[in-house]
């Protein structure tokens, strides 16, 4: 799968999620939140990856078993991780770590919060 689709298939995955609202930090660069609180960025121009929210028991996991797995950003990198898109993640690895960050933010919602997006 070439990054282009990859990025394609991110951009869908991300949207869909219940409540998931986007919107950019800059030329090539997306966020999406839910109930205001982010779940994933992505960087499309210059290097490309994705930031994502995750258990920190898997954290470690996840930055030994893939070269393409690290941290970028300010974010705590106990929490949040960057997979390369064009790094050694299999694209359904990647789309997997895309639903657990979005269930990672989900589950610090309120339960009035999460009853909403259930609707």
């Amino acid at each position: 799968m070439d990054v282009s689709q990859r990025i394609a298939d991110l951009q869908a995955t991300l949207a869909a999620m219940p409540g998931a609202e986007s919107g950019t930090y800059g030329p090539g660069v997306f966020h999406y939140k839910v109930v205001g609180k982010t779940f994933a960025i992505l960087a499309t121009r210059k290097t490309l990856f994705i930031m994502l929210k995750c258990d920190p028991h898997l954290v470690e996991v996840l930055r030994d078993q893939y070269a393409g797995v690290g941290h970028r950003t300010h974010l705590d990198p106990r929490y949040w991780i960057s997979v390369d898109l064009d790094g050694d993640v299999p694209p359904e690895e990647m789309l997997r770590l895309c639903a657990h960050s979005y269930d990672q933010v989900r589950a610090k919602l309120t339960a009035r919060q999460r009853a909403e997006l259930a609707v």
